[in-house]
């Protein structure tokens, strides 16, 4: 049967005169070769996951017009609503997969939707050779990590991970002050959070409720395991359950182990131990609730000496609002991290402590000789989220490898091992929890230091934690 090249062609003009009218260039930057400038120098962003972050993500994308948003895409329009408004021309999508597959000119993707589907979206827009920017934490897994660190160099794609402080003068200035030699060697890290600040430590709904109006709940749900929808769940709430965030330590842990992971060129930890609060009965039982995560919980890696720093480092992070004390070089009466000490970072050396806020804010160093040093940002304008995302979408225009890519503070090269680190934790606070059954006892063999072999992602001394390193995907789902 003869092909109808007439019929052909003219659907391929229909298709190319409607996107245009929307205002969307129909061939994309990276088609047009080395040294082309498409119109007026901008990028065509997909924006997946529009609501809450991916509203911000998306405006310091677009950058007062300097990109243009060509399609959103969300399983919740009522989420996205806001954006849309302000992009009418913008196509619309609920699942990205037909996004990928029908608008073959979009150049890069915003991804801000919850961790459990960060990586297939990711890996989608790798394979369909786009840049992509992801919201911290880079991945659900520790596995998804390594697979999208290596697909973007594969397929040499501009990549960004959504942990605006790594780009603050902050970060930068205790950079300076420990290259300097100011607090000396540095072998404890104390790392801390409020959160959670969203239910943990709960029992898994079991009532039914009517399913929001224009949610697409099975593409929400995407490769975890599938559950009824329930307003504990979406919008926001997924962050306090396994199956689809990664509680406290996912939400924040990519933003405070950041200036230290930085600043002492820290790479795979070697070991890794955690202590997690607990839930009681009314008869004062211990809660088995394996879905979500804890309300409280306190985790210490351990990581070798490295190029910057000549000794092995133990790293505490403690969430739920426990926190370090004071030590003795920083006086009783100042905060320690943010100014009501909610969330911060203490780095002890021999020669003195560094402390920052939260996105490395404020940083101060306190000397053993008693002086202090302080550094108050005077350029306030590259601090803020919009210059970590604008940076990367001038670094999707100058191109993979290029100058400006490399420049970037939180490309794949460097937030997937953080990535990883952070969710080595996540992996000892699951396991702590794993109970075997003897007789009218539990056993919890979990409950000890792990030993991890970065190189092959893989617990040596607990094969059951290995679980952890991977999730098993819903059928119809690969990465």
């Amino acid at each position: 049967m003869k092909k109808n090249h007439k019929a052909n062609n003219r659907r391929a003009f229909i298709k190319k005169t409607a996107l245009t009218s929307l205002g969307i260039s129909i061939i994309p930057r990276h088609v047009m070769g080395k040294g082309y400038i498409a119109p007026s120098d901008k990028l065509n962003i997909a924006v997946i996951g529009g609501g809450g972050k991916g509203y911000s993500d998306a405006i310091n994308a677009w950058n007062n017009g300097a990109s243009n948003i060509a399609a959103i895409c969300d399983v919740d329009w009522n989420q996205s609503k806001r954006l849309m408004d302000k992009f009418p021309k913008a196509l619309k999508y609920r699942d990205y997969r037909k996004l990928f597959d029908d608008v073959k000119n979009i150049d890069a993707v915003t991804v801000s939707t919850p961790d459990h589907t960060h990586a297939v979206i990711a890996m989608a827009a790798i394979k369909s050779n786009k840049h992509v920017y992801v919201q911290k934490p880079l991945t659900h897994s520790i596995y998804e990590a390594r697979m999208l660190t290596e697909a973007a160099n594969q397929y040499k794609v501009v990549t960004q991970m959504g942990n605006q402080g790594a780009s603050g003068n902050g970060v930068k200035q205790m950079i300076k002050w420990f290259d300097e030699g100011k607090i000396g060697t540095v072998n404890k890290v104390h790392v801390w959070t409020n959160r959670p600040v969203w239910p943990q430590g709960i029992h898994t709904p079991t009532d039914k409720p009517a399913m929001l109006d224009g949610l697409d709940w099975d593409s929400w749900v995407g490769p975890a395991k599938m559950v009824d929808y329930h307003p504990l769940y979406h919008p926001f709430k997924w962050r306090g359950w396994w199956n689809f965030g990664t509680g406290a330590l996912g939400d924040m842990g990519c933003h405070l182990i950041d200036p230290p992971f930085r600043v002492l060129g820290l790479g795979y930890p070697t070991e890794v131990e955690s202590s997690v609060g607990a839930v009681f009965k009314r008869d004062w039982s211990p809660e088995y609730l394996p879905e979500s995560c804890p309300p409280s919980s306190r985790t210490q890696l351990k990581f070798p000496a490295s190029a910057k720093n000549p000794s092995e480092i133990k790293l505490t992070w403690s969430d739920g609002g426990l926190r370090p004390f004071h030590p003795d070089l920083i006086p009783a009466d100042h905060p320690i991290g943010d100014h009501d000490s909610a969330n911060g970072v203490i780095m002890i050396g021999d020669k003195g402590i560094m402390t920052c806020g939260t996105y490395g804010v404020a940083p101060k160093v306190y000397l053993n000789n008693g002086d202090l040093l302080t550094f108050e940002d005077t350029e306030k304008s590259t601090l803020p989220e919009s210059g970590h995302n604008a940076s990367w979408v001038e670094a999707c225009k100058d191109g993979y490898g290029k100058e400006k890519h490399k420049a970037l503070t939180s490309s794949f090269d460097y937030a997937g091992p953080l990535t990883e680190s952070v969710l080595m934790g996540n992996l000892a606070i699951r396991s702590y929890n794993l109970r075997t059954q003897k007789g009218n006892r539990f056993e919890y063999p979990g409950r000890k230091k792990l030993l991890w072999n970065g190189e092959t992602m893989k617990i040596t001394n607990f094969d059951e934690a290995n679980q952890f390193v991977k999730r098993t995907y819903r059928e119809g789902w690969t990465l």
